[in-house]
């Protein structure tokens, strides 16, 4: 089994910046993709930011040129540097990962962190 843990959520005013970060722990064989979603109240959950192993990425278009994924293979960590924050960011934030635990690729999901932009 996997697990999920995120860090760094919390209350910011706009404009202002705040780091996630999610660590990956279990029997962990490979993890491929890594990634953010994130899930406002009445919305469906979306992808924010993913990055593969080798260090490719992909950004919502909303949050390309503000936020920036970048994981730690070592430590099996994810992060997400969120800059410029809107009020429209707020959510709460997945991190998700497609790891192999020894019985092949699967996807796993930590239980989210709240972030919240005021106005």
């Amino acid at each position: 089994q996997v697990q999920l843990v995120e860090f760094g959520g919390g209350l910011v005013h706009a404009g202002g910046s705040l780091r996630l970060s999610c660590a990956a722990s279990g029997s962990i064989v490979s993890i491929n993709a890594m990634g953010w979603y994130r899930q406002a109240p009445g919305k469906q959950r979306e992808l924010v930011a993913a990055i593969r192993s080798g260090g490719a990425t992909k950004y919502l278009d909303s949050v390309k040129g503000r936020f920036t994924t970048s994981r730690d293979n070592a430590k099996n960590t994810v992060f997400l540097q969120m800059n410029s924050l809107r009020p429209e960011d707020t959510a709460v934030y997945y991190c998700a990962a497609d790891a192999d635990a020894g019985w092949g690729t699967s996807e796993y999901w930590g239980p989210g962190t709240q972030v919240t932009v005021s106005s």
